[in-house]
């Protein structure tokens, strides 16, 4: 997997004595973007002077919710160098979704203002699990786990990111340390610290546990941004005790420490709660064009605005009704994921699913044979449909009595469960909306 990043990494070196200073890692020399000459003005010159040689502060704060200390990324923007901007994301799932994106295009937009973005793929700390949100332990993947996950991000990152100017970090670099130097990270601070944050104090209140591994987490990914020598660092709202602490780490470590920025949390498609693949209401970016057009269909009028700004960058039409407003917003998530043409043919396939109540061009195909049954051969539709959509005879049978399946476009009727072959053959079952086997009988 490691090949996978090998573009980009920038080389290490022993990061972090016990109780010392850290070594500094080796930078990866910065290639210059081509920039266009243009004849200004002197009093514009000046003004040009005055601010970041890089990109203009207010285009890399939009939608930004937290920019601490406050004044301080202006005045590193104002400097000559490039900033050194750093994200981590744990490979926990195998996919990103557009949650993720977020964070992932504010990085995107300090890429092409000229700085150096650093992408952590921490396959150590997803052994040790981010409590951030949570009111339990997350659930800890297995190596195998990590392993193709992290493999699955790179690809999925650079839908976004430039794969010429990321540089791809693995923090089992620097964390696989030995035991003197876990001592002297300890020891930059104290338990009542690590319990400042929300989510600890909120399941002391409840009487939930807390791992003493997940006190770890925030110092591991402190430890991340001394390692890379981090001058920004960006995350979602629910990372800014992460962020902040990291801070601390690279102040006992003898760095300066970087300024934060964090980003909205996206909500899921359910328009409520963030999103997340466990809870389903997500939308992946390597996701097919029609699923990713018929996911964005049902997110809420509600929730549109904050799609188009965060997702988009843009606003919803002026004027349009809630329904074209929310095409548009589907168009535009499958041609920045996918292209124009694939977004006009995901509308083309909603509209004969969900307006004209056709199945789509390309169906699935189920051989009838396993299905025969030894009542003269006859065909037991909830058995059937149990096997083409891997649910139960009995939520079969339910879906049937309330009209949720069909033949052909037409409800199969709740007295005729036993069907011959024959007059199954080349029909299409349908259950539910989205759901189509077209039945075949191979023999």
């Amino acid at each position: 997997m490691r090949s996978f990043f090998n573009r980009g990494r920038a080389g290490f070196e022993g990061v972090g004595a016990a109780g010392g200073a850290a070594a500094s890692p080796r930078r990866r020399s910065f290639v210059p973007i081509a920039i266009e000459v243009v004849a200004l003005s002197a009093p514009r010159l000046a003004e040009r002077r005055r601010q970041s040689s890089i990109g203009p502060v207010a285009d890399l704060t939009r939608n930004a919710v937290d920019v601490l200390p406050a004044g301080m990324l202006q005045e590193q923007l104002a400097g000559s160098r490039p900033l050194r901007v750093k994200l981590g994301i744990d490979p926990t799932t195998p996919d990103i979704h557009l949650g993720h994106t977020v964070v992932l295009e504010k990085l995107r937009e300090f890429q092409q203002a000229g700085h150096q973005v650093v992408l952590i793929v921490g396959d150590f700390t997803a052994r040790v699990g981010d409590p951030s949100g949570r009111s339990a332990q997350r659930p800890m993947p297995s190596p195998e786990e990590i392993e193709a996950n992290a493999a699955t991000y790179q690809e999925q990152a650079f839908k976004l990111l430039d794969r010429e100017r990321t540089e791809v970090r693995f923090n089992s670099e620097w964390l696989r340390m030995a035991p003197e130097e876990l001592l002297g990270l300890l020891a930059q601070t104290t338990v009542a610290r690590l319990i400042e944050r929300d989510d600890f104090q909120k399941r002391l209140a409840a009487g939930a546990p807390i791992a003493a591994l997940e006190l770890l987490y925030p110092l591991l990914q402190g430890y991340d941004s001394v390692a890379v020598e981090a001058d920004v660092e960006l995350g979602g709202t629910d990372q800014k005790f992460n962020l902040l602490f990291g801070r601390d780490i690279q102040t006992a470590y003898g760095q300066k420490p970087q300024s934060i920025l964090t980003m909205p949390i996206l909500v899921g498609t359910d328009g409520s709660k963030k999103m997340s693949k466990s809870l389903g209401n997500y939308i992946g970016v390597t996701e097919a064009p029609e699923e990713m057009f018929g996911k964005a269909m049902r997110v809420p009028d509600e929730a549109m605005p904050e799609y188009f700004r965060l997702v988009l960058g843009a606003e919803p039409p002026p004027g349009a009704p809630p329904n074209e407003a929310k095409r548009a917003l589907a168009r535009g998530i499958v041609e920045r994921f996918h292209d124009a043409a694939s977004a006009q043919a995901a509308e083309e396939h909603f509209n004969r699913l969900f307006v004209d109540h056709q199945a789509p061009d390309e169906v699935e195909e189920l051989d009838l044979a396993p299905f025969l049954g030894d009542n003269g051969g006859l065909v037991h539709l909830p058995q059937l449909m149990a096997g083409a959509f891997e649910i139960s005879s009995s939520e079969a049978r339910r879906l049937i009595k309330q009209g949720g399946a069909k033949l052909d476009g037409e409800p199969i009727p709740s007295d005729i469960l036993d069907l011959a072959p024959e007059a199954l053959n080349g029909r299409v079952l349908q259950v539910g909306k989205r759901r189509f086997r077209r039945l075949v009988r191979a023999d």
